[in-house]
């Protein structure tokens, strides 16, 4: 069975450590800093045999280099669309990962718009299913567009939604709270998000991380996953001064409302 834990780096990114009792490799994914990653593997007496990469962001690539020389055997994987010079295996939505030693197979997905080339890994070789999905899709929120469009990751959000709804989300950051506070904004009625906002603040009282998340309660309660319901397209449209009905626009707008008035 496969373990994933977090490897925390940074005020609030998680590096996701990937292991199997009684292998003795590991892989990791998005490693911004090498640092706290050589000192877990080096505890746990691991070898690390991949990393996998999502997006150019330096806070998920900062560690390559030095990872490398620590473990210079370790396959680098990553996204073809994006000029990460420290990539081994450069991947597009449809290609396969298989990592051996851990026994688990990803569908690479193409998931564009935080940056043009953005990557997700996805795998149903462990329990219900997991998703890597860096920086596009958060628990309760979604990723800024930076060098992408905001088409293209409203496009790739409707495809994560596509997923079992029993998929695990490892998204790269700790923004939980923050995310569920504008969700609130939306949906101010929402009893489902009220619920999940108490266990995530409960969680993070207790200092326990609230990802991974399910995909069921990112569809339940994040905003940018509802961009087709009757409640969210009113808000936004409220907030826009104009009718909008297309899951883009509506993406866009509310994308927009989060980045100037709460963020």
């Amino acid at each position: 069975m496969i373990d994933i834990r977090p490897i925390p780096a940074f005020d609030d990114n998680y590096i996701w450590l990937l292991t199997r009792p009684g292998y003795g490799g590991c892989a990791v994914v998005d490693p911004g800093d090498e640092d706290p990653v050589i000192a877990g593997l080096r505890a746990a007496g691991l070898r690390l045999d991949a990393i996998l990469i999502t997006h150019k962001h330096g806070d998920h690539v900062g560690g390559i280099r030095g990872l490398k020389t620590e473990w210079p055997d370790a396959v680098v994987h990553g996204p073809v669309g994006e000029p990460i010079r420290t990539l081994e295996r450069r991947l597009r939505g449809g290609d396969r990962v298989t990592l051996d030693g851990l026994d688990m197979t990803f569908d690479v997905i193409d998931v564009p718009g935080h940056t043009e080339g953005h990557i997700a890994y996805y795998s149903a070789d462990a329990g219900d299913g997991v998703l890597f999905c860096g920086d596009t899709l958060f628990a309760g929120g979604c990723g800024r567009v930076f060098s992408g469009t905001f088409a293209q990751l409203s496009d790739s959000l409707i495809r994560i939604a596509a997923l079992p709804p029993t998929t695990r989300i490892y998204c790269a950051h700790e923004y939980t709270l923050a995310n569920l506070g504008f969700a609130a904004w939306v949906e101010p009625d929402s009893a489902a998000l009220l619920a999940r906002t108490a266990r995530d603040r409960a969680a993070r009282e207790q200092g326990a991380p609230t990802v991974p998340s399910l995909l069921a309660d990112e569809l339940a309660t994040n905003p940018f996953m509802r961009t087709d319901q009757p409640g969210v397209v009113a808000a936004v449209s409220d907030w826009a001064g104009q009718s909008l009905s297309d899951r883009a626009a509506v993406f866009r707008a509310l994308r927009t409302w989060k980045d100037k008035d709460y963020d």
